[in-house]
């Protein structure tokens, strides 16, 4: 008997060691409202236009991350495709999601807000704001945008082009 109650005694203390380790490297809670979202520049590999916001994470870092981005309505993102899934949740406003290499509007799906998208890893697929549109995009970092045609990606477009 005594034997039973040392073994569930350790088994407990091995469970809240463990708990508390997991608890220790767990980030921080974060709680935010739309007004407190801070918006800035999207990055250079996105079209002029649009506005970001990092939420949780560095999706430039590996881990869990979540971004916005608000584009204007007719803002176009070219066939690209990302190392990681890419997983996609309209907030407002009406997005159109395009899978493959070229752009195609007649076979995009239009999302309105509350839609979300699974967009898998090295999927090739394009988007367009169809209405000023915000989603959010969450994945596994870092983030990796790669364009299918080189020429489509603006961080690599000299002042000439």
């Amino acid at each position: 008997m005594h034997k039973f109650l040392f073994s569930i005694a350790v088994a407990i203390a091995a469970f809240t060691g463990v708990a508390a380790s997991q608890e220790a490297m767990a980030p921080a809670h974060i709680i935010t409202t739309t007004a407190e979202v801070v918006w800035g520049e999207a990055p250079p590999i996105f079209e002029k236009g649009a506005a970001f916001a990092v939420i949780a994470g560095d999706p430039g870092q590996p881990g869990l991350f979540v971004v916005r981005l608000k584009m204007p309505a007719g803002y176009m993102i070219a066939p690209h495709w990302h190392p990681t899934d890419e997983h996609v949740t309209v907030i407002s406003g009406t997005l159109a999601l395009g899978m493959g290499d070229k752009l195609d509007e007649a076979s995009m799906k239009v999302l309105p807000a509350g839609s979300y998208a699974l967009l898998p890893a090295e999927m090739h697929h394009y988007a367009m704001a169809k209405t000023d549109v915000t989603v959010q995009v969450h994945g596994m970092g870092p983030f990796v945008l790669t364009y299918v045609n080189p020429a489509d990606d603006p961080s690599t477009r000299t002042a000439e082009n």
